[in-house]
């Protein structure tokens, strides 16, 4: 794995002919995926903001252009007619100001009259490195030009330490103001979440207070990419809590979790109906953001990170590394989230297949799954073995997914293998299959998995237990790959 200075990390773009080469490579790659965002070039992580905008939906993502490194971090702007065909629409936020200047770091967005706003954390370094993290705005006009305010919404709060970024904004009908909830983390490392108010967009924001999740006040060391929404009445609030380890989760300190119950704006106090529940068990899955201005109060829309941070993966040989979920819709039924793909996804269906070939790069299988135990291998090589592999285990009610079967092989230091509970057994499973990503859903949402995967040309099988129906369709690719700068 390459070793990058911080010199290289935290260079700065100067102009798009730095990274056409760059650029023409990873086009080159048998891993480009067919109809999932990705980066035009180098690294991208945490999706930003996702908003409807005007009939567009809009969609940011972290992008370090250099490669598949953690560093100077940009905004790359995509956009959307249906959540599904995207198109580069170029950068989006650059790290050119005292306030950012080693980073536009994570957001969101909100649509309000003809404008889109963006909400970012300005990361800036002190010639020591010391970091002091800035909640700034931007705007997108209807001439479609971004504006960077000049001066940030607010700074940090001394109390706390370095990391409060993240900013998700929200507005609430009933207080008619809007609240912006910020991920941090207490003076003695532990997670939180900080809330500011405001009547206004771009000013008069003060500081409100901490979020009191009862129950949660030692849950993780930092709180990232803090999100809460009203589904059907529910509140729900989501959130990447790292720094310790959950049951069940392997060696990974990086997790992204649900509440669902009551928000109290005038105590800043959420109430959880239960315990936390993981929002996708999956190997890969990180910084999940809902997207504002949906505009239906029974459903929100997410995306998320397929990839976690500090783990490697093997496009690196590539130098280039990263990729967005299929937006998925959330809804609340019997106290938990039902997580379900877009239904623009059925678009790209071609003619179902039979299920007795290779398997093709991009493809999706619904499975309806006999009674009793049942087995499913991905990705198996011509005599039957290797491959991703499900085992579900009836009277356990839990499905085991092993990924030590494919020869590419990674982070294996946290853990390949992953149970999945399923309180009310196995029925059927919807299976997204891209150049490098598997996206499993459960019994029509009440579950859900996402992986990264790299099969190579020789690992193309597939292998059902008996007695399963299985639909296979082709999917065809919605996701330009130009270069826009």
């Amino acid at each position: 794995m390459r070793e990058w200075t911080r010199e290289e990390r935290y260079r700065v773009l100067q102009s798009p002919d730095e990274i056409r080469d760059l650029y023409d490579r990873t086009r080159a790659s048998a891993y480009r995926q067919r109809y999932h965002v990705q980066p035009m070039t180098g690294l991208s992580s945490d999706p930003n903001g996702f908003a409807l905008h005007r009939g567009t939906w809009h969609l940011c993502y972290q992008w370090c252009p250099w490669g598949a490194v953690h560093g100077l971090k940009y905004w790359y702007h995509v956009t959307s007619p249906d959540l599904m065909h995207w198109e580069n629409a170029g950068i989006g936020l650059k790290p050119d100001c005292f306030y950012d200047n080693r980073g536009a770091h994570s957001g969101s967005a909100i649509s309000h009259g003809d404008d889109l706003y963006f909400f970012y954390t300005g990361n800036h370094r002190d010639e020591d490195w010391t970091r002091t993290p800035y909640t700034c705005a931007a705007v997108l006009g209807a001439d479609n030009k971004l504006t960077k305010r000049p001066e940030p919404l607010f700074g940090p709060r001394p109390e706390y330490s370095e990391h409060q970024r993240d900013p998700k904004v929200v507005w609430n009908p009933e207080k008619q103001r809007y609240y912006i909830f910020i991920g941090a983390q207490t003076a003695d490392k532990r997670g939180c979440v900080l809330i500011y108010t405001s009547e206004e967009l771009l000013s008069g924001w003060s500081f409100a207070g901490e979020l009191k999740v009862p129950g949660y006040e030692k849950f993780g060391g930092m709180w990232e990419c803090p999100y809460i929404v009203n589904i059907s009445g529910k509140d729900v609030l989501i959130f990447s809590p790292q720094y310790t380890k959950l049951p069940g989760r392997g060696e990974s300190t990086n997790h992204n979790v649900y509440l669902i119950g009551h928000m109290d704006y005038d105590t800043l106090t959420f109430t959880p109906d239960g315990d936390y529940h993981h929002l996708d068990y999956g190997f890969d899955f990180y910084a999940a953001q809902g997207a504002a201005n949906v505009g239906d109060p029974d459903k929100a829309i997410l995306i998320a990170w397929i990839g976690l941070p500090d783990n490697h993966y093997p496009t690196e040989e590539e130098d280039w590394e990263g990729s967005m979920s299929l937006p998925r819709e959330l809804r609340v039924a019997d106290g938990r989230l039902v997580q379900t793909p877009i239904p623009a996804v059925e678009a790209l269906r071609g003619e179902p297949i039979a299920p007795d070939g290779p398997l093709p790069k991009a493809c999706e299988l619904r499975i309806d799954v006999p009674a009793g135990d049942f087995a499913l291998d991905l990705f198996t090589r011509a005599d039957g073995t290797g491959g991703l592999t499900l085992r579900y285990d009836d009277a356990a009610r839990k499905l085991t997914v092993d990924r030590r079967g494919l020869e590419k092989r990674f982070n294996r230091q946290v853990g390949e293998v992953l149970d999945v509970p399923l309180g009310n057994g196995l029925h059927n499973i919807r299976a997204f299959i891209d150049s490098n990503s598997v996206e499993l859903f459960f019994n029509d949402g009440e579950a859900t998995f996402t992986t990264h995967a790299y099969p190579t040309e020789a690992e193309r099988g597939l292998r059902v237990s008996g007695g399963a129906a299985v639909t296979l369709w082709p999917l065809a690719a919605s996701v330009t790959d130009r270069f826009v700068y």
